[in-house]
């Protein structure tokens, strides 16, 4: 009798994204840094620590705003925005963006980026899709084991 075997391993499953925010990486002046995309912000931020980091030129807002999600002290008043410019993969942009004091990461990008770039989120791969310049991109986020190491 000959029985044929199987290789019973399952195979890899890909981790959920279910309850993940965007998240990746991206360059800014030839170093790595944390981007997150959020349809739940109303602005462009990019941190005050990339921002002494990298000496940006920052320009002060023609209008102060004040933020009040970002920490349980109260409101932030917003007085500076920076352009900068960052890569992801072969994506390559500039954005104008405020200057807020954050830990989550080096740059948010809010409805005003989605915005202009027409952007469309799947929300089951938590893939971020849109047109740069003619040409088609398709933003990946960090699986959740990939946010982990970033954490340690």
């Amino acid at each position: 009798m000959i029985h044929k075997t199987f290789n019973n391993q399952p195979s890899p499953q890909p981790e959920s994204q279910r309850e993940n925010i965007f998240l990746t990486r991206c360059k800014v002046s030839k170093s790595v840094y944390s981007l997150i995309i959020d349809s739940g912000l109303y602005c462009n931020s990019c941190s005050t620590r990339l921002v002494d980091k990298l000496k940006f030129s920052i320009v002060p807002h023609l209008k102060l705003y004040k933020l009040h999600w970002i920490n349980e002290d109260g409101d932030i008043i917003i007085k500076d925005h920076v352009n900068v410019k960052f890569s992801v993969v072969n994506y390559n942009d500039q954005v104008l963006c405020d200057v807020v004091p954050m830990e989550a990461c080096h740059i948010l990008l809010g409805i005003p980026w989605q915005f202009d770039k027409k952007t469309t989120h799947n929300v089951l791969t938590n893939e971020i899709t849109f047109t740069h310049k003619q040409k088609k991109f398709v933003l990946h986020p960090l699986t959740p084991t990939q946010v982990l190491e970033d954490r340690v």
